[in-house]
């Protein structure tokens, strides 16, 4: 299963709508200038090291979803 692939399935269970209503809106590689992958949470501690990964931003029911990967993650929503 592809990044893309992934990030759909899990839009589609947390939505509750079927994986074909959902529009990639983009899609890029990037990399994170550290292991917080883009998407820090409060009171975490990242290591500070490059990380090669993705951003995902996909659109369902009229709202867009950012999906963050990097490293060996797969890709997870980033709601911050």
């Amino acid at each position: 299963m592809t990044p893309l692939d992934q990030a759909k399935s899990d839009l589609a269970e947390r939505a509750g709508v079927p994986v074909d209503e959902i529009t990639l809106v983009s899609s890029e590689e990037v990399t994170w200038p550290d292991s917080s992958l883009g998407c820090p949470q409060p009171g975490m501690m990242y290591a500070q090291v490059l990380t090669n990964g993705s951003r995902i931003i996909l659109s369902a029911g009229g709202r867009t979803y950012e999906y963050h990967s990097g490293g060996r993650r797969a890709p997870f929503l980033c709601e911050s």
